[in-house]
């Protein structure tokens, strides 16, 4: 797939010729018209530009514009220059009809990848191909992205489906965690192992331990060896498939959430905050660092913000409703008398009311839980976080009701 990187490397290119012309232009000039008459020329001034075909052009000026659109609307901050190391290598195939898609076996298919030729993927889900596609059930394009693993091929296909039926299911809430990854308000909770086997970890181990070594005998300013950068591979490798496990096993649970329950109920948790560093500074260092940096790397690993995401799509696909509530204080209060008594909390797992009237224990998790949902139940809710887009206020702009 050399020549699959290739166009990869020119569509990041594309990108950042385009950049580079948006600021050089006066607002005037602009516009997707001039934008579509420059990187035409580009193409043809510049030979390795040409590789990317023209239609994968096209796809890099669209999601350039729609960036910019994006951050005028306030969802996203200003589109930038993508560097080598950091973006994600990705080709757009806009069009559907260039893809003739063929099945030649039950596990592998076949599909026309454009100035690359007929390239085998792995068949993993029915595709409407052949007699089982239609107007209303057809493939209208593709994208090749490539991770640790290699390059993998994502269709977009279109279909129409009715709307979904009100869930009728019943109410529930969600505690998140690192010991717990998941606890219900009803009890049932939904854990997971190691992401790698023990041979697999012992494995990653001893080439982080040997790519440190290497990286130890070069000068500063010195090329990276080839030894070393096929070494940087097998640990992208490996920690690549730990996380495509995780993602497997938060899509299956995340399923069967949105399955059952018909309004899933979460803390809005800010993220960001929770995991932010503990060093301090000089004046004044930070306590228990160490601890505080494992918590970070549990609380990353975990990925609550993308369970929640799956939930929010999951439910929102079958009829439920996603409902954020506020997060203080959902670990410390009792579910049972409603008070939040110090030292209730007597270790991660383990909750013991010391109200005088009540004396309520349980497990922490699930707690935590019948508190979320109680939230929702008495309206304390915020605004439901799926079945509509949020739209993000720009900065330096008053709310409405201030002007």
């Amino acid at each position: 797939m050399l020549k699959a990187d290739g166009q990869a490397h020119a569509a990041r290119s594309m990108w950042n010729l385009l950049h580079a012309w948006w600021w050089m232009m006066p607002k005037e000039m602009r516009t997707l018209k001039h934008a579509d008459a420059a990187i035409r020329q580009a193409r043809e001034d510049i030979d390795f530009l040409a590789v990317l075909p023209a239609q994968a052009a096209q796809a890099v000026l669209k999601t350039y514009f729609q960036a910019w659109k994006n951050c005028w609307d306030g969802r996203a901050d200003a589109p930038n220059f993508k560097g080598r190391l950091r973006t994600v290598m990705s080709v757009d195939i806009p069009q559907g009809r260039d893809l003739n898609i063929t099945r030649v076996h039950r596990r592998w298919g076949m599909v026309n990848i454009p100035k690359v030729g007929r390239v085998r993927f792995r068949w993993t889900k029915d595709l409407p191909v052949g007699k089982h596609a239609g107007a209303e059930n057809r493939i209208t394009g593709a994208r090749l992205v490539k991770d640790a693993l290699g390059w993998h091929i994502a269709f977009r296909v279109q279909t129409q489906e009715a709307g979904p039926e009100p869930h009728q299911g019943p109410d529930i809430g969600i505690d998140v965690g690192v010991s717990v990854p998941i606890a219900l308000s009803d009890g049932q909770t939904y854990e997971h192992g190691a992401w790698l086997t023990e041979k697999e970890k012992a494995r990653l181990l001893h080439l982080e331990q040997r790519a440190a070594q290497r990286k130890q005998h070069r000068t500063p300013g010195e090329r990276t060896s080839h030894r070393l950068h096929h070494t940087y591979d097998q640990i992208a490798g490996l920690r690549a498939k730990a996380k495509r496990r995780a993602l497997d096993w938060q899509h299956r649970t995340t399923t069967a959430i949105a399955r059952t329950y018909g309004t899933v109920v979460v803390e809005a948790l800010t993220i960001t905050n929770m995991v932010k560093s503990a060093k301090g500074t000089v004046e004044e260092p930070g306590k228990n660092v160490a601890q505080k940096s494992g918590l970070n790397r549990s609380i990353s690993g975990e990925a609550w913000g993308r369970t929640v995401t799956m939930l929010a799509y999951k439910t929102a696909r079958l009829g439920g409703t996603l409902v954020k509530v506020p997060a203080p204080g959902t670990s410390r209060r009792c579910s049972a008398c409603g008070h939040t008594t110090p030292g209730s909390r007597e270790s991660q797992a383990v909750f013991v009311c010391r109200n005088p009237d009540c004396g309520w224990s349980g497990n922490a998790d699930h707690n935590a839980a019948r508190n979320v949902l109680h939230l929702y139940r008495t309206g304390l809710a915020l605004v439901p976080a799926a079945g509509r887009a949020v739209v993000r206020r720009a900065k330096r702009v008053k709310p409405a009701a201030a002007r």
